[in-house]
């Protein structure tokens, strides 16, 4: 998965540090982070990675400070079937599989001028919360991030 991140994920908006990708996936091996795969034809083409958070507290309605949450953390999809719709239909697919298992609010960041990625969470039901100055993740562009959310019950 890592090497797919590399290869698939690079562009001006994304941010990718090595150690953090990778100290990342092994979560999914110890079960911290959870993963939806897509496949075509036998070969992967893209994936999702989340897990429930305790965070985003002050992003929370009044009366939902105990909802469970989770965070949205990388969304690659293979280069040659980008912009297909795939990302929306895996986000989609993600959010679903966190409704079942009891999740009230959904959180995902991304570029503020990242339009591919702003379509694909606008397509899965994401309304943006806030954008703010991020220099540290954000190198190019604005610099600043986009967070965004999404209500499951």
């Amino acid at each position: 998965m890592a090497a797919f991140i590399f290869e698939h994920g690079p562009n001006p908006w994304n941010f990718l540090p090595e150690d953090e990708v990778h100290e990342h996936l092994a979560g999914i091996a110890d079960g911290r982070v959870q993963a939806l795969l897509a496949e075509e034809r036998g070969l992967l083409a893209g994936f999702i990675t989340f897990y429930f958070s305790t965070g985003f507290a002050e992003h929370q309605e009044a009366g939902r400070d105990d909802s469970p949450r989770a965070y949205v953390c990388e969304a690659v999809v293979h280069r040659e079937l980008a912009g297909r719709g795939l990302g929306s239909r895996m986000l989609r697919a993600v959010v679903e599989r966190l409704a079942e298992q009891g999740v009230g609010d959904v959180y995902i960041e991304r570029h503020e001028e990242n339009a591919g990625s702003a379509g694909m969470m606008r397509k899965a039901g994401f309304r943006e919360l806030r954008t703010f100055d991020d220099p540290q993740r954000r190198a190019t562009g604005s610099r600043r991030t986009t967070l965004c959310h999404l209500r499951l019950d």
